[in-house]
């Protein structure tokens, strides 16, 4: 078994790479693979609680962030530095993380055997 980093730096709903990214997640967990997901940037806006997508004619994508349970995907990182500079806090994402600081990431990273960045 590898471990897997997807680090996701895209806001949401900013076109299908979100959707793309997660059924990959999906794919590789589903295959017995230990796999996390660290948020960068405005990658913290994919959890943030109170998105209506289906407002602009997007697919929610909250649901399938919430199905990452299922798949042993407890594993979720966000940048504390990220975060703060969107005006945000944990308190506003939809799940529970993991949070990191931006001094740290490299070592976390470090942990990993397949790190997927887009």
């Amino acid at each position: 078994m590898k471990n897997y980093l997807f680090v996701l730096r895209k806001p949401p709903h900013s076109g299908v790479y979100v959707q793309e990214i997660l059924d990959i997640i999906l794919t590789t967990a589903a295959f017995d693979q230990k796999v996390s997901i660290m948020l960068l940037d405005d990658g913290v806006f994919q959890l943030k609680n109170g998105q209506h997508p289906e407002n602009v004619g997007m697919k929610d994508t909250a649901a399938i962030f919430n199905a990452l349970e299922i798949y042993d995907v407890t594993d979720i990182y966000t940048e504390v530095e990220s975060l703060r500079e969107r005006g945000l806090n944990s308190d506003d994402l939809s799940l529970s993380v993991q949070l990191v600081h931006r001094n740290e990431i490299v070592g976390l990273m470090k942990r990993f055997d397949v790190i997927f960045a887009g």
